[in-house]
């Protein structure tokens, strides 16, 4: 997603790395440590743009943890896959080294070009069954909407056939607002997004979507800026939901986590929506130097990364952040 968000952004930077990696804060009331709402900081990283075996490392916007080959993989709005190595001192994220960067291939071994190369959403499957290189990365595309299975080296092994509603790139609100996020659920298979709501819909209602054909609407969002950037299937079955809210340079950036429960009665056609619980909201206008959040991945346990698309653009940063979700935390401890 190509938003111009942050010329008043702050730029506070506090101590760097070996690798170029910078750790920064998000706020200066809520140090890493710290609780906030229902979520404990658990440090914060910038990560500088440059080169990486040929590729680009800019506007990251989907992320995805590899348990048994301990690599956290993200891609990038330009066709490519990079695999990131975190360090951290106790449970704090401290560095990250980048290990390789890729390029996602098509059908005939080629890279990606122009509107096909817009990869947003990321998730991995057998990335946690004990055994090492069976991993496969599901791809979300927003300018020519699809999803495509890969391997963690760029290498494209399938297709996943779309339902047909999101077929059509007509249906989408502009093409710009493709399918941003896609998480794997256990029991419902892949679970896909557009960034806004389809043209036929409630504008202000997101859906979304399996592949098997089921849909689930969110609760209605009050801002018509509302996007949802990012998915995650949580242990419980739920959906941790990335959202971001940006209207223009002049007004707050605002990002929140949702945690929506999947349950029959909010399936389409039902009239209700999911129950959902915000897990916490970084608003800018209230002290948070949040920049343009959209890629999210549990790590272990109650822990996940989330990280920032900089539109490469040199007044935005590519922001790595880890936390822990810790529930009933409302205030700094």
């Amino acid at each position: 997603m190509k938003t111009w968000i942050s010329i008043f952004l702050l730029f506070t930077l506090c101590g760097c790395t070996a690798s170029g990696a910078q750790r920064v804060s998000l706020s200066a009331e809520f140090p890493p440590g710290s609780r906030f709402m229902q979520i404990r900081l658990l440090g914060t990283v910038m990560i500088p743009a440059g080169e990486v075996d040929g590729e680009f490392l800019t506007e990251l916007s989907g992320l995805a943890w590899d348990e048994d080959e301990q690599l956290l993989y993200a891609v990038s709005d330009r066709g490519s896959v990079f695999h990131l190595v975190p360090h951290f001192d106790g449970q704090k994220l401290l560095d990250v080294k980048i290990r390789h960067g890729y390029p996602l291939l098509n059908e005939h071994n080629k890279k990606l070009k122009g509107k096909k190369d817009d990869s947003e959403g990321l998730a991995v499957l057998n990335g946690n069954n004990g055994k090492k290189g069976d991993s496969q990365l599901l791809i979300s595309f927003e300018g020519k909407p699809r999803i495509k299975r890969y391997t963690p080296n760029g290498t494209r092994t399938g297709s996943i056939s779309l339902p047909k509603v999101l077929r059509a790139k007509a249906h989408y609100q502009s093409g710009n607002k493709g399918l941003e996020a896609v998480t794997y659920h256990p029991k419902f298979g892949i679970i896909t997004i557009p960034e806004r709501p389809l043209k036929k819909s409630n504008r202000r209602s997101p859906t979304l979507y399996s592949i098997g054909g089921k849909q689930w609407q969110l609760p209605i969002r009050s801002n018509p800026a509302s996007s949802i950037v990012g998915l995650e299937t949580l242990a419980d079955g739920s959906i941790l939901v990335l959202e971001r809210i940006y209207n223009s340079i002049v007004e707050p950036v605002i990002i929140a986590l949702q945690k929506i429960h999947l349950h029959e009665d909010c399936e389409t056609g039902n009239q209700r929506p999911c129950d959902a619980e915000t897990i916490a909201t970084f608003n800018s206008a209230e002290g948070w130097s949040v920049d343009n959040f959209e890629g999210l991945t549990h790590h272990r346990g109650s822990r996940f990364f989330i990280v920032s698309d900089n539109n490469d653009f040199w007044l935005q940063r590519t922001l790595l952040t880890y936390f822990e979700i810790v529930p009933g935390a409302t205030t700094a401890q």
